[in-house]
């Protein structure tokens, strides 16, 4: 008897962007598993426009005021707070069967960041990782990068 065609997913994220494809059998085109890219809508901000002006103020024990510094940079909260909401997508979908095997590709921080936010689930259908930025290389383009863990 014939097995089933396994579906996979294909995550490309970066901090600020996501694209996911789907591949429903080895060999298969590409085809966008959403009818839309993901995009924090901080992408474009500047690290001091995702801050408030001033930092905020403690006191010491001898009454005196200090300036207290952020422990994250601004744009690395969002790049986290991002990855979450990929890995809450990818994990919903895993949880829904929408896809049998999972591939992520990101740059070493962003793949990082996804591996610890997927659930149980999700990472147990990981048949693949790339650690490069291909977010905004060409539709047409991505299989030959892919090559090594779609085939």
């Amino acid at each position: 008897m014939p097995t089933k065609p396994k579906k996979t997913w294909i995550v490309i994220a970066d901090g600020m962007h996501a694209r996911i494809f789907q591949q429903d059998r080895r060999g298969a085109p590409l085809m966008p598993a959403l009818d839309h890219e993901m995009i924090d809508p901080a992408a474009h901000s500047f690290s001091r426009d995702l801050k408030s002006d001033a930092p905020g103020r403690t006191f010491d024990g001898a009454g005196g005021r200090h300036a207290m510094e952020p422990r994250t940079d601004p744009k690395t909260h969002e790049k986290q707070i991002f990855a979450r909401r990929v890995a809450a997508l990818v994990n919903e979908a895993a949880s829904r069967r929408t896809f049998d095997q999972l591939v992520l590709v990101a740059p070493p921080k962003t793949l990082g960041e996804l591996r610890t936010q997927l659930g149980d689930l999700a990472k147990k259908l990981i048949i693949g990782e790339i650690d490069r930025d291909l977010v905004k290389t060409p539709t047409p383009d991505l299989p030959k990068h892919l090559s090594d863990v779609l085939s």
